[in-house]
């Protein structure tokens, strides 16, 4: 693989999944604790667990040439960075243990959407057609 800003999401993105994942068995692990494991921790991980699989998903075909996959990648990825910063930045709402765990992702996501909104990245997956910049 080149090393682009889209190959790079693509690590970034693995990663965020790798870790999500991890997450989901250690709250399953620790379901016995409803002081480290609540109600919002149970609903929480499994949909940041999703959105990292779709967003490796959508890198992986923007690193491909996929546009239409380039742009939903560049979308999603700042709702999920603004997703995370109101999970760590929200005193109370989630035990201290995932607000950590989701600080280390939002660094992920901060690279990802750093990477994907640079130049390079957009260049890479520009309409080639005149037209298509045109309006």
């Amino acid at each position: 693989m080149r090393n682009d800003p889209l190959n790079a999401a693509v690590r970034l993105l693995t990663a965020f999944l790798v870790i999500s994942l991890s997450t989901v068995v250690a709250v399953v692990l620790l379901r016995h604790h409803p002081t480290l494991v609540t109600a919002a921790v149970w609903v929480r991980t499994p949909l940041v667990a999703a959105s990292a699989a779709v967003l490796l998903l959508f890198a992986r075909r923007a690193a491909a040439g996929h546009r239409g996959s380039f742009r939903r990648l560049r979308i999603i990825s700042m709702v999920v960075l603004a997703a995370i910063i109101a999970v760590v930045a929200w005193p109370g709402a989630f035990p201290v243990w995932l607000r950590v765990e989701q600080a280390v992702c939002g660094l992920l996501m901060l690279g990802v959407v750093v990477g994907v909104n640079r130049r390079a990245a957009r260049s890479r997956t520009a309409d080639p057609r005149p037209e298509a910049t045109m309006f």
